[in-house]
């Protein structure tokens, strides 16, 4: 059974699909004929994040093995492949088979024990799990991976199913005592938006990412954080072995140092538009933020957009829970379409509107809540009123809001006008009293057509203390990764910038060869139809033939008569005809001298002897 279909009109769905979409599963169980309840799924759901995504097959042995009262029995067929060991791993290399992952550590009494299954999963469930050909755990594979000097940033290259490569970045924010990992996923392969300064943009769009691919680099940057975890035990076992006389307090030390184990805020500023693969986008944050999974706050969820008016209310109505990112990048329409081509279509004023509602919606929804349980503001003349003082705000109640949930302003520093003081006076008043929060991005030198810069360090400082001026919190991004090229708008894969700019040459050439059809035809309609009459009774292989080397001359200017002279004109008019023409017409013009020659001499001939 194959999902067959395409994403976003250029990339075909995956086969085998991956295990993490959970519509795509739960389409396949039903045409399947498998029924399976809401409380199985999210259970199966939960253990399987619990195991780390192992191979499907190998889950469903540590999930029997982890049973204890074996309450759940596999079927035969299936038990007698589990006790011959024939089931084999998908990707070698993940998980140790013989001991199950699913263990917890009793301190006390020092030794590890099981821990039992908390749900029995449907037998049906388990054993179309681990014997369906249509899912694997995951569909991509990190194709290389880059660790910046000061080890706080990782770029995944991230292969797909398909060939196509994104890039997600995990970046590390290690403090004394605590540490906490962030990582920028893509959300598509390339960008349809062209934004100047970004380096995504020159790729173009290559289609869209499914629910489970983008789900899938959140699953390589844990096992990489996990990687990192056991290995600094590891050492950290072998010093305390070798170095006996190590100090108390350095022992406390090593103790208060809090190891990085898993993600914990995911940003789509990565590859592509969020909110153009909206879809896919919002079930993956739903998935993120789903306590029996990964379990990320709901501030810690952060969609970034250069701003698709119609998407961001959508966005507002079904998932308020995730933070939202407006890339601005200047305060009026003129500059703003000159650094984001689509912002033609998106005024200012409906964006930034429409960011304040965002930040703004749960406060709404809990009015609403209790004007229902006032009728009395439902009369004939007050609804008008009423939609006011839902829209109304004081600054407390903004204050509260921003705090749970922050609608953040991203704003590109390019030296230029939109960098400039003036600009950033109309920043500040186009977020006055909303209680926002700007976020100014220093650019990063990237490869694209215009040659841009970052204007200097004093510059934002006093660009910064303009805009809060006016009341914003402001604040000024930190370049990780920037030797590494994963800085914010870096992120760009030259395999799939090569062939968009192929697929754009050839378009270009394409278009070219038309126009200059046109033009042949047109010199062949001038030479051929209006200065030989006898041209149209050639064959077609002549005419081919013909065209052929006409094209191949340069094209030259049809001039009138009275521009140039008899002679010239022939001259250009000779040098557009192949050689068999020339052939053809000299043999023509040969004859007919003859004729002329013999009639003139027999002429002259009657007229002697008449005299």
């Amino acid at each position: 059974m194959g999902y067959e279909g395409k994403v976003n009109g250029r990339r075909k769905k995956p086969y085998p699909n991956s295990i993490l979409d959970r519509k795509v599963l739960t389409e396949a169980l039903e045409e399947a004929g498998i029924s399976v309840k809401r409380m199985h799924m999210d259970e199966f759901y939960k253990t399987l994040h619990k195991q780390k995504y192992p191979p499907l097959a190998q889950f469903v042995k540590n999930y029997y093995a982890n049973d204890r009262n074996n309450r759940t029995r596999p079927s035969q067929p299936l038990l007698q492949l589990l006790l011959e060991g024939e089931m084999k791993e998908q990707e070698p290399g993940q998980i140790n088979s013989e001991q199950p992952p699913f263990v917890k550590y009793n301190k006390k009494k020092n030794q590890k024990t099981k821990m039992r299954n908390k749900m029995t999963l449907p037998r049906v469930l388990l054993d179309y799990i681990a014997t369906t050909p249509d899912f694997v755990n995951t569909t991509s594979r990190v194709k290389e991976r880059f660790t910046s000097a000061d080890q706080s940033t990782t770029k995944l290259i991230v292969e797909l199913y398909d060939g196509f490569v994104v890039e997600s970045v995990l970046m590390r924010y290690r403090q004394k005592g605590a540490g906490r990992a962030s990582l920028c996923v893509s959300s598509q392969c390339g960008c349809a938006m062209g934004c100047t300064f970004c380096a995504t943009g020159t790729m173009g769009l290559s289609g869209s990412l499914t629910t489970g691919e983008i789900l899938e680099q959140l699953v390589h940057a844990d096992r990489l954080l996990a990687e990192e975890c056991s290995a600094r035990s590891e050492e950290s076992e072998n010093d305390e072995e070798n170095d006996s006389a190590i100090n108390n307090s350095k022992k406390n030390d090593k103790k208060k140092e809090k190891r990085i184990e898993s993600v914990r805020n995911v940003v789509f500023m990565g590859m592509g538009e969020p909110l153009d693969n909206y879809t896919n986008v919002t079930e993956a944050c739903r998935t993120m933020i789903d306590r029996s999974r990964w379990n990320l706050a709901h501030g810690r969820v952060t969609v970034s957009t250069v701003g698709l008016i119609s998407q961001i209310r959508r966005l507002t109505k079904e998932l308020p829970e995730v933070s939202l990112a407006l890339s601005l990048h200047a305060p009026n329409q003129k500059d703003r379409e000159a650094i984001v081509p689509t912002a033609s279509r998106y005024p200012i004023e409906g964006l930034i509107d429409a960011l304040d509602n965002h930040m703004m919606a749960y406060l709404d929804k809990k009015r609403k809540r209790e004007s229902w349980r006032k009728p009395t503001l439902e009369v004939d003349g007050r609804i008008a009123e009423k939609q006011q003082q839902l829209r109304t705000y004081t600054t407390e109640e903004r204050i509260k809001e921003s705090s749970r949930r922050r609608a953040m302003i991203e704003y590109v520093m390019l030296k230029g006008e939109s960098s400039s003081f003036k600009c950033a006076h109309q920043l500040g008043k186009l977020c006055e009293n909303r209680h926002l929060v700007v976020n100014l991005i220093p650019y990063n030198a990237t490869d694209v057509k215009d040659k841009l810069q970052c204007p200097s360090d004093e510059h934002m400082l006093e660009f910064r203390n303009i805009v809060q001026s006016y009341g914003t919190f402001v604040t000024i991004r930190r370049t990780m990764g920037a030797d590494i090229a994963s800085a914010c708008g870096q992120l760009v894969q030259q395999k799939n910038k090569e062939q968009h700019e192929r697929e754009v040459a050839k378009k270009q050439s394409k278009a070219e060869t038309n126009l200059r059809g046109k033009e042949k035809a047109i010199d062949i309609e001038d030479v051929v139809i209006g200065r030989i009459g006898d041209g149209a009774n050639k064959s077609n292989k002549e005419t081919v033939a013909n065209t052929d080397n006409i094209a191949s001359k340069t094209p030259r200017q049809v001039k009138t008569s009275e521009q140039k002279n008899d002679d010239n004109y022939l001259c250009s008019w000779t040098e557009s005809l192949s050689n068999n023409d020339l052939d053809r017409y000299s043999r023509i013009l040969t004859q007919a001298i003859a004729v002329s020659a013999t009639c003139f001499l027999a002429s002259s001939a009657f007229f002697l002897k008449r005299r």
